[in-house]
């Protein structure tokens, strides 16, 4: 689908998550503890999406693929190799931007 207001329930049903690899899409689908596939949009330009993509691959969380490898990447997946993503902590980012702004 092109559009939704909100995810939510369809990843709380989803066994597999195939998605493009913005921020947002990548860490709703990790938090929710669902195994993720990013496929690669390489004709962005300054591809953030893809640095992410490495990172994220690179540390365990997701696969990573683009559209003509999206096939292999589904027959050959095993996703017991994918590591949980840690749950974000919040109240260390408050702490650290109160030492930034001088509130500390």
């Amino acid at each position: 689908f092109r559009f939704k207001d909100s995810l939510a329930e369809d990843l709380r049903r989803a066994d597999l998550v195939i998605s493009h690899a913005g921020a947002g899409s990548c860490l709703e689908t990790l938090e929710k503890g669902k195994p993720l596939i990013v496929v690669i949009n390489e004709k962005l330009m300054n591809n953030h999406q893809l640095e992410l993509a490495k990172q994220l691959h690179r540390d365990g969380h997701v696969l990573c693929s683009n559209c003509s490898t999206l096939v292999e990447t589904l027959q050959s997946m095993d996703l017991s190799t994918l590591k949980p993503f840690p749950p974000g902590q919040p109240e260390k980012f408050a702490l650290f931007l109160d030492k930034v702004v001088g509130f500390q």
